[in-house]
């Protein structure tokens, strides 16, 4: 079942009308050749940042910077770091990325608070409420998150990997109403914004109609356009409203809301998924699959427990309650849910259907390997993931029933 802690606390759970949550890209707060942070950007963004707390408003910082703000430090380039160069840049960086945010911050009588989070901490659907109290605690106090990933102690294998994802579950993680992802440009264009013709998207009701448009990422930064559409999806699956805008105004934010500057809007769904829907659905690492059997995938949605007599292949390496990517033979991703077993225990049911799984397993079980409750089945609107090529090669080799 559904976590009670996600059923619990009811009124903290109301979209918050005036919560805005920011992505800020490397860019846009570090010097490409110098490496020193952009104390002018900062300042306009921190000032903007105040008048919008003196609306009512809410707001919360995701920001990029300290990667690229530590090479400097530790003798390297953008073009050539490796993970461990960056591991250390990181260490070296965040202390100066949020000694600038808090010299130009008390400016402006701004409180700022840093939240260094991993991927474990929203995949864990635990850690996740955790971090969420956190920062809602932090609101309440009128205190600034700046939120960014632990770059430091986080390797390729375990990394969220792009800040506008990791901004995007924070937006849905508070229920914020407004999304504003600032990058180098005015938003999404139909082509390379470098080719004559580009024309700018101004608003956006499906992403996936832009994928093949979004190619490409800054010198500085993880992501680029793709990335920020996958970040806009999450946020419009939560009902909350995406906008893709260049950083390099006056008022970068307040511009942005009161719609008076070109940019790309992402509309919000005007039926949005629940906390808990969404957090099954919009995942940011895969942990393991199931390929299902044709009759079974016909079920989906029917109230019904997807059983191991039910999988023809799987993949990955999981642990009971980690999140499973659903897919039909021909490698459409159909669901995703919460497994109640281990990868090992899965592999073992699957593998000797002829046998009890009391036996198998050696305690007594349904062998129910996700419950209808926690099963979320996509939609159009959803991004989906490719099949793993392993299990969707096993599936091709069985046939299934």
């Amino acid at each position: 079942m559904p976590d009670d802690s996600f059923q619990g606390h009811t009124e903290d759970f109301v979209s918050k009308d005036k919560r805005v949550v920011v992505k800020i890209g490397s860019q846009l707060l570090a010097n490409s050749d110098r490496l020193t942070p952009r104390f002018a950007f900062m300042q306009r963004l921190l000032d903007d940042v105040a008048r919008l707390r003196d609306d009512g408003y809410d707001v919360i910082l995701c920001s990029s910077g300290a990667v690229a703000l530590g090479l400097k430090v530790v003798g390297s380039r953008p073009e050539d770091a490796g993970i461990s160069d960056k591991q250390a840049a990181a260490a070296c960086g965040m202390p100066v990325l949020l000694n600038a945010y808090k010299q130009i911050g008390h400016e402006f009588d701004l409180e700022i608070a840093q939240v260094l989070l991993t991927l474990g901490d929203f995949e864990d659907h635990r850690r996740f409420l955790n971090t969420r109290n956190t920062v809602n605690r932090l609101l309440k106090s009128h205190i600034v998150p700046i939120v960014n990933e632990n770059d430091s102690i986080t390797t390729e294998e375990i990394r969220v990997g792009d800040n506008d994802r990791l901004a995007a579950k924070i937006a849905q993680m508070v229920n914020a109403q407004h999304f504003i992802i600032l990058t180098g440009v005015d938003g999404l264009y139909d082509r390379d914004p470098a080719e004559p013709g580009a024309k700018l998207v101004e608003e956006v009701h499906d992403v996936n109609q832009y994928l093949e448009a979004a190619s490409g990422k800054s010198t500085l930064g993880t992501g680029g356009m793709l990335t920020k559409l996958q970040a806009a999806n999450m946020a419009q699956n939560a009902g909350c409203t995406a906008y893709i805008a260049n950083g390099e105004a006056d008022h970068p934010l307040s511009s942005v809301l009161d719609g008076t500057r070109k940019c790309t809007v992402c509309v919000s769904h005007s039926e949005p998924n629940s906390l808990w829907e969404t957090w099954l659905a919009d995942r940011l690492q895969m942990a393991g699959s199931l390929v299902l059997t044709r009759e079974a995938a016909a079920r989906l949605g029917e109230d019904v427990p997807i059983h191991r007599r039910d999988v023809v292949s799987m993949d990955g390496e999981f642990t009971r309650g980690d999140v499973l990517h659903i897919y039909d033979q021909s490698g459409k991703e159909l669901a995703r849910g919460l497994s109640d077993f281990t990868s090992e225990e899965t592999r073992v049911m699957t593998n000797n259907q002829d046998l009890p799984a009391d036996q198998l397993l050696g305690y007594k079980t349904h062998a129910e390997l996700i419950r209808p409750e926690n099963l979320v089945v996509l939609e159009d609107r959803h991004m989906t993931w490719g099949a793993p090529q392993a299990v969707m090669s096993s599936a091709r080799t069985s046939g299934g029933d």
